[in-house]
């Protein structure tokens, strides 16, 4: 009963798709993978000061090539966020990042 269920969804899906996917496109559509949420870490850690000399802690927040991570992908919040990409840009002018 379930697998029929299944089959005429993915009928329907593949039916007014402009282009052919693959079974395994197809299932993730039909059961998408649970997203984790994202937390800010210095709000749970409840860190008051975000140190630009604190290199440890900023590299966390930098891509290989020093680019600043997204509020998106590091899941801060806008206020620790702000706070991040100042002390970076600090940390960038003293050549300590």
């Amino acid at each position: 009963m379930r697998r029929e269920k299944l089959e005429r969804k993915i009928a329907k899906k593949t039916a007014f798709s402009r282009r052919a996917t693959s079974r395994d496109s197809r299932e993730r559509d039909l059961f998408p993978r649970e997203i984790r949420k994202k937390f800010c870490r210095f709000c749970q850690d409840k860190v008051e000061v975000i140190d630009y000399k604190d290199i440890t802690r900023l590299s966390k927040f930098i891509t290989e090539r020093k680019k600043i991570l997204s509020r998106r992908i590091s899941g801060n919040c806008a206020r620790h966020q702000r706070k991040i990409s100042h002390a970076i840009k600090r940390a960038r002018i003293l050549a300590l990042v």
